[in-house]
C-alpha cells in the first residue's frame, strides 16, 4: 500500500487545505486541490506500469526513452471523484474512461449499515487491462468492492486493479484486503484513525461531494 503523506512533499499543502475547515469552504480551491492530488497520484501509479523502450528522431539526431506500454483505464465513482479523476486524466491523457454513479443512502433507521445505491454505469472493456478506480474517500470499502464486482460481471477481468483515494480508514483497507481475490494495489494520500458510527472517516474532511458541488437533497 502506498501512502503519499508518509513523505514530506508539496502534496501535504494540498491535503492541509482540503482538511482545514476554514479553507475547504472555498469550493474552487477544494476542487483544484483534489485535481492536483489526482495528478500526483497518477504520477506515482505510473511508476508501477509496464514500459517499453522507444527510439525516435529529434531535429538533431536519434535517442530513446522508456514509454508506458499501454495507458490504464480510469474509472470515476461519481460525483465526488470528478475533480480527483480529472487530475488522473490530465496525466493519462489518452486513457479510456468509465463512470459509475453511486450515492450513500442517508436514512437507514435503526441500522448502522451503510447502503450504497448504483444508478449508472458506463465503462469500456477492461479484460486484461490495468484499471485505476478513483474515489476520494475510502471509508467502509463497500463502494469499491461493489464497483469492482459490477465491472467484473459485465466488462471483463483486469490484469491489475489500482484503488486510488485521498483519505482512507483502516476499516476500509481491511475490508478490501478480505474481499479482493484479484491482483490489486492501494494508493492513498493519507490513512486516518477510524470510522464513526455513521461510517464517516475520522478526522477526515467531511463530505467530499458536498464540498465540491454543494449539499444534495
Amino acid at each position: 500500500m502506498f501512502i503519499l503523506d508518509k513523505t514530506n512533499t508539496i502534496a501535504n499543502q494540498y491535503l492541509y487545505q482540503l482538511r482545514d475547515k476554514n479553507i475547504q469552504i472555498d469550493r474552487l480551491r477544494f476542487r483544484k486541490n483534489l485535481e492536483r492530488l489526482g495528478e500526483i497520484m497518477a504520477y506515482e501509479i505510473s511508476k508501477s506500469l509496464q514500459f517499453t523502450t522507444r527510439t525516435f528522431e529529434t531535429p538533431l539526431g536519434n535517442t530513446t526513452l522508456p514509454l508506458i506500454r499501454e495507458q490504464p483505464i480510469l474509472i470515476s465513482v461519481m460525483r465526488a471523484a470528478i475533480p480527483f479523476y480529472q487530475g488522473f486524466l490530465n496525466l493519462f491523457d489518452a486513457a479510456d474512461s468509465g463512470f459509475i454513479g453511486a450515492y450513500r443512502v442517508t436514512e437507514l433507521p435503526n441500522s448502522k449499515e451503510v447502503e450504497i445505491n448504483y444508478l449508472y454505469q458506463a465503462a469500456p472493456n477492461i479484460e486484461g487491462k490495468e484499471v485505476i478506480i478513483v474515489d476520494p474517500m475510502l471509508a467502509t470499502g463497500k463502494s469499491f468492492i461493489n464497483t469492482i464486482e459490477n465491472l467484473l460481471q459485465t466488462h471483463g477481468s483486469p490484469s491489475m486493479i489500482h484503488i486510488a483515494s485521498v483519505i482512507a480508514a483502516p476499516e476500509g483497507i481491511d475490508y478490501l484486503k478480505n474481499q479482493l481475490s484479484i491482483p490489486y494495489k492501494i494508493w492513498i494520500c493519507s490513512l486516518d484513525d477510524k470510522l464513526n458510527d455513521k461510517s464517516y472517516i475520522i478526522p477526515g474532511l467531511g463530505d467530499a461531494g458536498d464540498l465540491c458541488f454543494g449539499q444534495k437533497l
